[in-house]
């Protein structure tokens, strides 16, 4: 499937194509705070939903028909986006409410996920509300029942503006250092087990782009060259997801 079957369709604007390619840009920010929510014990996030672009070809149609909806209970293995639908289709008919999908990177449309009722992500909410009269947008926002904040200026982690350094690298990243090297003690073979993909907890913390996890990792002895059935290190991953701070680190 190429990208144009992918995401681009008929009577999509500039404004909207550049939402999507921004998400798909800023989507490892997504699974970085997914990620550490499946940790918590006590729930942080309202929502997180990933919008996805589904198409179909038709035969009395010339060019497919795609269309935007949302999936959640997102699971991300640095390759493919999985996940439960969560629209009806209006046209498609080879998915339906309820599928269980999985989707390239390249294939979704926009992210967003909600803390204490103040949104990440949602590019293409943005580039909707951003053509919205004042008393629109704001009926908009309250059917939602979460602040969007400023169209022209999309958070992508909690805090962003308060502590900048959260760019780089989640709280919990940080704070959860100590509680991790407690662990990898008590549990060493953990340090380089792989699953039935070959993915080991390296592997899985570059993902998430969590540095001081992988710095304790690396210290305790975590394989770097260990590589997925697909033959993925997690340098690979750091790179193909463009996690500035970890490719140094991975690469010494």
């Amino acid at each position: 499937m190429s990208d144009s079957n992918i995401y681009f369709a008929k009577g999509d604007s500039p404004e909207m194509i550049e939402a999507f390619q921004k998400a798909q840009n800023s989507f490892k920010y997504f699974w970085r705070e997914l990620s550490w929510e499946y940790r918590r014990i006590i729930p942080g996030l309202d929502l997180a939903c990933v919008k996805v672009a589904f198409s179909q070809e038709f035969p009395d149609q010339e060019e497919p028909v795609v269309e935007h909806m949302w999936i959640n209970e997102i699971y991300f293995d640095g390759d493919t986006i999985s996940g439960t639908l969560i629209n009806q289709p209006n046209e498609l008919t080879n998915v339906n409410n309820g599928d269980a999908v999985s989707v390239p990177l390249e294939q979704i449309s926009d992210w967003l996920f909600s803390i204490e009722g103040n949104t990440c992500g949602g590019f293409t909410i943005h580039a909707m509300r951003s053509m919205m009269e004042p008393e629109e947008r704001e009926e908009h926002d309250n059917a939602w029942g979460l602040n969007f904040g400023d169209f022209n200026d999309v958070l992508v982690v909690k805090n962003q503006k308060e502590n900048p350094e959260n760019l780089v690298e989640h709280p919990m990243s940080r704070n959860m250092k100590e509680k991790l090297v407690e662990f990898l003690q008590q549990n060493p073979k953990e340090i380089n087990g792989q699953d039935d993909a070959g993915y080991t907890l390296l592997h899985r913390e570059t993902i998430a782009g969590n540095l001081s996890s992988v710095e304790v990792l690396l210290q305790m002895g975590a394989d770097k060259n260990a590589q997925t059935t697909n033959g993925k290190t997690a340098l690979d991953f750091a790179k193909q997801l463009k996690w500035e701070h970890l490719i140094p680190v991975l690469e010494k």
